[in-house]
């Protein structure tokens, strides 16, 4: 079975920018926020706003206080000068692309030509166009439509953002052969015109097309038609649990795609879901990749990468017999990663469903687990001296502080109370604690090189680094819900993306040059990080593979340090 998800499902740069903006004034302001009618067109987005304290206003009301964002539809100017008038702080979320057409009628309305919009009369955008025309606007659904109006003395054609490329083209020509003096502008986004070409490609490598987004989503309505239209079994869902399992049970491979307003964990639960019905049919693998998604969530690969990345690091610094030490780091992670996964479970919801249900219906066994793991830790550590005790002991305590409060406020100012508060440390702590457990404190309690031992300690961190920034790439959705203001946030994702390049190149370079003083066999650890950096570059022109694909593949080469470790 073979299942593809389009390049260009899920969130368009308008939707995302709209949600963004949202999300960011609900974690940062204290007032009421609204969004004037509903932001996009999905209804999981519109329940999250919703979890949020975010409503929904339909009408004006007479007075009003608080933050209002107009919905990436855009509206008519005028209601947002109403809305602004009777009290509102008012931030325009209107799609870029849209603020285009906005601006070409408003310009041409002003001269006095008629405004022909090829468009679905009671679509939102298409309300908001045509409160730029001046009373001069007229919408069209199709050819025979246009034409059954007036030849106009002076018009302008535009088009919904979301309208069909090849009805907007027919309209195009007929305009330039009959009416040469109408203005014609091709507004339909870029954005749209791949997606339904991306769907018609598609559909010819697959036997199946599964359309995902709202059933009220103009886009992914003609997304949907478009799929049907090439012949080839396809559905529209709004959501895995409708899937229609009987249609596409004789497909061998399966395209997903997604319109503009559908969030990522839709898709990637349609994917899952899609991938864990056609393995009900192969016993055999079912059960190994059930073993792995059950290694994977309870972080036992992690865990067990940490206890080979120590051994990595001891061939970097020289220290001999690090056994031991590859076992505290082993515990040390799997303890904190579990926590870790404990206060992550908002934002888990959204990127990671399965695992989020998973530690909430099991959260007694694996608090279990994280505690045991942590003492057999400390005890092994307190084998090894007081030192080093102290040590791991500072870092679990830190650990578990994350999201306390451990800074008292002095002034009604203060905004930093807790680890948590302070922007992107989740990366940079998680990247220092792994170096220190994996390189540093083993490199002195076993009285390794001091200098090596500060290298093996960069090159682990830089590892972690990268792996820690790279999964909050895959999760900037759910972290931005749960208001956690990782380095993605605050970066983005292509800068953040850059960042985890140089990092990655960076450590690749450490062992190389160590093996030319040293052991040739150091430069196998390049191995690692010339992995992950391969990684990202396929994420960067396929980033709609599931989430768990990356996850894997970036936690198992930690493993290839063991390994290179025994062998050398």
């Amino acid at each position: 079975m073979k299942i593809s998800i389009a390049k260009t499902a899920g969130f368009c740069m308008g939707v995302r920018r709209a949600v963004d903006m949202v999300l960011d004034a609900s974690n940062k302001a204290k007032e009421p926020i609204y969004t004037y009618g509903p932001l996009i067109h999905n209804p999981q987005v519109l329940e999250m706003l919703e979890s949020k304290q975010i409503f929904r206003m339909d009408t004006i009301p007479e007075s009003g206080k608080g933050i209002v964002l107009i919905r990436a539809h855009g509206v008519p100017p005028q209601d947002e000068k109403a809305l602004a008038d009777v009290g509102f702080t008012v931030i325009n979320a209107t799609c870029p692309r849209v603020v285009r057409v906005q601006v070409i009628i408003d310009k041409y309305s002003k001269k006095g030509y008629d405004t022909i919009i090829l468009g679905d009369e009671k679509h939102p955008e298409v309300i908001g166009l045509l409160g730029y025309a001046r009373d001069k606007g007229h919408t069209v659904t199709n050819l025979d439509e246009l034409q059954a109006l007036p030849i106009f003395e002076k018009a302008v054609v535009v088009a919904q953002t979301t309208q069909n490329t090849k009805i907007f083209a027919d309209i195009q020509a007929w305009c330039r052969k009959n009416v040469p003096h109408y203005e014609i502008f091709n507004t339909i986004c870029d954005s749209t015109e791949k997606r339904q070409n991306e769907v018609r490609e598609m559909a010819v490598t697959h036997d199946a097309v599964i359309v995902v987004g709202g059933k009220f989503s103009g886009n992914t309505k003609r997304l949907a038609q478009v799929a049907a239209e090439t012949g080839k079994p396809s559905m529209h869902i709004e959501q895995a649990s409708e899937i229609d399992y009987e249609s596409i049970a004789h497909a061998k491979s399966i395209a997903i795609t997604a319109g503009a307003s559908t969030p990522n964990w839709i898709i990637n639960d349609t994917c899952s879901r899609v991938e864990q019905a056609f393995r009900e049919k192969q016993p055999g693998r079912r059960k190994i990749m059930a073993v792995m998604d059950v290694l994977m969530k309870a972080n036992i690969i992690l865990a067990a990468g940490a206890a080979c990345l120590t051994l990595g690091a001891a061939m970097i610094s020289g220290a001999e017999s690090p056994g031991v030490s590859a076992v505290i780091a082993m515990f040390y992670i799997l303890s904190m990663q579990i926590m870790n996964n404990m206060m992550t479970i908002g934002s888990d919801t959204y990127n990671k469903p399965d695992r989020a249900a998973l530690y909430k219906q099991n959260r007694g066994w694996l608090l279990l687990v994280a505690f045991l793991s942590g003492a057999i830790g400390l005890y092994l550590a307190w084998t090894r001296g007081w030192g080093y005790f102290g040590v791991l002991l500072v870092m679990m305590l830190l650990g578990m502080s994350y999201t306390r409060t451990i800074f008292p406020s002095f002034s009604s100012g203060r905004k930093i109370y807790r680890l948590k508060d302070v922007p992107g440390s989740k990366t940079i702590l998680i990247a220092v604690a792994w170096g220190v457990v994996t390189s540093l404190m083993p490199g002195i309690s076993l009285k390794a090189h001091p200098g090596l031992t500060l290298v093996a300690f960069v090159f682990t961190t830089g590892l972690s680094f990268a792996r820690t920034a790279f999964m909050d790439i895959l999760a900037i959705q759910g972290d931005r819900i749960a208001g956690r203001e990782t380095l993605p946030i605050l970066l983005g994702k292509k800068k953040s993306l850059k960042f985890v390049h140089y990092t990655l190149v960076a450590t690749m370079i450490i062992p190389l040059i160590l093996s030319v003083w040293g052991s040739p066999v150091v430069c196998g650890l390049a191995l690692i990080p010339a992995f992950m950096f391969i990684l990202t570059i396929r994420y960067k022109t396929d980033s709609d593979i599931s989430a768990n694909f990356y996850e894997f593949w970036f936690e198992f080469p930690l493993l290839l340090a063991g390994i290179i470790a025994v062998a050398g």
